[in-house]
């Protein structure tokens, strides 16, 4: 079996993956919060952790992983929403949750294992709080259940940083009920349109990080193997993660290797709406950036760097792509590369802290005709295509090959009636037709050569049949 290596947060090392069950691999990464569209930065852990996924079901079979990824739909920002648009919360989440599937399917993302909604483990959160009540964790002030922060003596050991040292940093006002400035809301009051459910406390709703550990622990156990998610999430919220899931249930792992991707940006500045360089996934789906291009673009850089998108790093991975199915195209069998294992070098790199930079380096070696079903099985594999997106690619190229035979032909017609008529009009029409279709053009002495180009439209191509 394959060693798969992985940074563990935690411990600033990388460190050996051993599953505490083998034949029950889990992994939990925190979920969007559903309230609009999920923009490029939302889509990077989903890549990453989706690449995971692929690689943990090759290793240890796809009936021996569980995958968990959360859906928040009961905060203050959906609040906020549904006061603003009129709109029902219960609307404006399944929207949302719809949205973000679709989105993540474009790039190439596997659905989880389960994708649990916050609102349906209200109950499983109501327990845990009263667990840590119990214990001597948590407090119930002024209509609120906090976490007592200095109650776990480990508090800060994932992001490096001692609880004096964030109090002296904070700049927040601190709510008069708590005992301490760094406590936490566990449980918070309810009233008017905001949602509530019944609890010891009172009406109320819970705070954002109790969830994930209620539902870590209701679906994966007290303790699982792989925890993951953007290194914002790092502190508070992983941090508070670890301090109420360990107190809650003593002498459990929680999850015992911790990863975090990095931040994106866009062009290289931080994105945002103010310097007009905002995309969500969509946007860029809609203005005709194909969901593998961008997949290929965040798979490019390794998941713990920060990573730029920029307008040429998706000309060039659309060009590399566009290369890859012109060679599966004209020498691949898709059947039989399907039957292939992946390449072990391939497995090797994503074994490696998840190396999808140099995973994808590897696919540019892949340029003859005999590597054209290792290609096909390596773009499947990392998710860049589905079996049937891929199926249709080559149809569509192939087809679109035929096609352009017939019509070389016909401009190598034209062209020998244009010199001699002197009339080239017919010509410059076919050559218009196939430039708008993004056909490259090449005129010699003896042939006419025409090849699809990174746009090919062969819909285009009607004005000519």
């Amino acid at each position: 079996m394959v060693d798969i290596r992985l940074h563990n947060t935690r411990t600033r090392k990388k460190e050996l993956l051993q599953p505490l069950d083998p034949k029950d691999v889990r992994m939990y990464v925190c979920g969007p919060t559903v309230y609009d569209r999920a923009h490029l930065g939302n889509a990077r852990p989903v890549v990453a952790f989706d690449t995971l996924f692929r690689l943990l079901r090759h290793v240890y079979g796809a009936d021996h992983v569980r995958y968990v990824r959360n859906f928040t739909d009961v905060d203050d920002k959906i609040n906020a929403r549904a006061a603003q648009t009129g709109r029902s919360i219960g609307e404006i989440t399944d929207e949302t949750i719809n949205w973000f599937l679709d989105d993540m399917g474009a790039l190439g993302a596997l659905g989880p294992t389960a994708m649990p909604r916050a609102t349906d483990f209200i109950a499983q959160m109501i327990t845990m709080i009263a667990e840590l009540i119990d214990k001597g964790h948590a407090y119930e002030a002024a209509g609120h259940v906090l976490f007592r922060v200095r109650s776990y003596k480990d508090y800060g050991a994932l992001s490096g940083r001692s609880v004096d040292d964030m109090i002296a940093g904070a700049r927040v006002e601190v709510a008069p009920f708590k005992e301490d400035p760094m406590d936490f809301v566990l449980w918070k009051p309810s009233s008017g349109d905001q949602p509530g459910w019944d609890s010891p406390w009172g009406i109320g709703r819970p705070g954002w990080h109790i969830e994930c550990s209620a539902m870590a622990r209701e679906l994966l156990g007290e303790s699982f193997d792989i925890h993951g998610g953007g290194n914002d999430l790092m502190f508070p919220h992983h941090e508070n993660e670890i301090a109420q899931s360990k107190c809650a249930h003593p002498g459990s792992d929680f999850a015992r290797i911790w990863m975090h991707n990095e931040m994106l940006q866009v062009e290289g500045k931080k994105m945002s709406k103010s310097l007009g360089n905002f995309f969500t996934v969509r946007d860029l789906l809609e203005q005709g950036v194909p969901g593998e291009v961008i997949r290929f673009v965040m798979l490019s850089t390794h998941y713990r760097k920060p990573m730029d998108w920029t307008a040429e790093k998706a000309i060039d991975a659309e060009t590399k792509l566009h290369g890859f199915v012109e060679l599966i195209a004209m020498h691949g069998d898709l059947q039989k590369a399907m039957m292939l294992e992946p390449q072990q070098a391939l497995i090797e790199a994503l074994s490696d802290d998840l190396n999808t930079h140099a995973a994808l380096g590897l696919l540019s070696k892949l340029d003859s005709s005999e590597d054209a079903n290792d290609l096909a099985r390596s773009l499947v594999f990392l998710g860049l295509y589905s079996q049937e997106r891929l199926t249709q690619r080559i149809a569509g190229f192939r087809m679109g090959v035929e096609t352009l035979k017939i019509i070389a032909q016909n401009l190598e017609t034209a062209r020998q009636e244009a010199m001699a008529t002197k009339d080239f009009s017919k010509v410059d029409q076919i050559k218009g037709v196939l430039m708008s279709a993004n056909v490259s053009i090449m005129m010699t002495k003896e042939q006419v050569i025409l090849r699809p180009d990174v746009d090919f439209d062969p819909s285009k191509l009607e004005a000519l049949k």
